[in-house]
């Protein structure tokens, strides 16, 4: 019988419903490189776009043989499986920690968060209410301005009848230019820059294609400055960085394909601006009740508002041009020693939550 140490199993869970589907896979990939075999035994669970969970074949015939034989991006496909057999108990009672990679609704909205919950799961990330707050960009933007910090202005407007009035409202109210963008989505999917009231009004009824609920926003003239916070109860906030778009805002294709875009890290801020923008977003990370894991986004208006709150992300890309491990390795964390690092906050966020129960 062996004597060493008992692996963690992991289970990444990747792929989803959302339409960053194709984002999640990428980011799964780079994770599973990452998993010290020595110390983790790694299952990788797929959700197709269809809503099916599988064992995904290819990623586990790479896996063994090693992190280099893992493919730049995983695919959702395999033998057709569901949670309870992933997350069973092993016979040597080695700990399981799930880590959610599904960016966007059906997966960073809370919904796996609580289906991890009642098979009672220690998993990687914000919980249910904390995930599903920051998902929801009215609701957190609401939270915000109840907590008096700062953000651009905005509208909030639903798919029902006048819809296109109250768009062209606030198109009035805010002046042009508007970014019009869904609530409930994130990696910049569905987000538009509008220069008048017919262009919002089409801009609304596209991201209407991806939820409800959307925003108009005040178009801010500033610097884009991203802040990673990391921890549970006593999180600490990365060094701050700098974001300079290769197109006119910082959308899909300049986040995931192109890789124009500019990352400047740490930020060329002055030591007061640094040590303030970090005690917003730590301040964000309480407010919408996070865990784990988050990245800030502010926009900076220098000689007006100064830092504006954008928004926060609670399952942050983890891609090789992602901004979250950028700004960990320049705070001197590597990418290998962030995951560990995030599987150990799982598994003592759900030790400490076992300590209260319902029953």
């Amino acid at each position: 019988m062996s004597t060493g140490p008992r692996r963690t199993h992991v289970v990444v869970i990747f792929g989803g419903e959302s339409a960053e589907h194709d984002v999640s896979c990428v980011t799964a990939a780079h994770v599973l490189r990452a998993l010290d075999p020595a110390r983790y035994e790694v299952t990788a669970v797929g959700i197709t776009r269809g809503g099916e969970w599988v064992v995904a074949c290819d990623a586990m015939h790479a896996l063994a043989s090693g992190p280099a034989g893992i493919p730049a991006r995983l695919e959702a496909a395999g033998d057709t499986t569901h949670l309870a057999a992933v997350v069973a108990p092993r016979d040597d009672d080695a700990p399981v920690v799930a880590v959610p990679l599904l960016h966007g609704p059906m997966g960073e909205d809370g919904t796996v968060q609580g289906l991890l919950e009642l098979a009672h799961v220690p998993y990687v990330g914000a919980g249910v209410l904390g995930s599903a707050i920051a998902m929801d960009k009215a609701i957190t933007k609401s939270l915000l301005a109840r907590h008096g910090l700062p953000q651009p202005e905005h509208r909030v407007v639903r798919d029902l009848p006048g819809a296109d009035a109250l768009v062209h409202a606030a198109v009035r109210d805010l002046g042009v230019p508007v970014f019009v963008k869904p609530a409930n989505m994130g990696s910049s999917v569905g987000v538009a820059k509008a220069r008048g009231a017919d262009e919002a009004i089409a801009a609304a009824r596209r991201a209407f294609a991806y939820d409800e609920w959307v925003l108009v926003e005040e178009a801010v003239a500033g610097r884009e400055i991203e802040v990673a916070v990391l921890g549970n109860e006593s999180p600490r906030a990365s060094v701050p960085g700098e974001i300079v778009p290769s197109r006119e805002f910082y959308d899909y294709e300049d986040k995931y394909l192109l890789d124009g875009a500019r990352l400047l890290v740490p930020a060329p801020l002055e030591a007061a601006q640094a040590d303030e923008v970090r005690r917003l977003a730590l301040e964000v990370f309480a407010v919408v009740r996070a865990d784990g894991m988050a990245r800030v986004d502010f926009f900076l208006e220098e000689g007006g508002r100064g830092f504006l709150v954008n928004e926060i992300n609670t399952i942050p890309g983890f891609t090789p041009i992602s901004m979250y491990p950028k700004l960990w390795q320049a705070s001197g964390l590597t990418y290998a020693g962030l995951v560990d690092e995030l599987i150990a906050l799982a598994l003592a966020r759900h030790a400490r939550r076992r300590r209260t129960t319902t029953r």
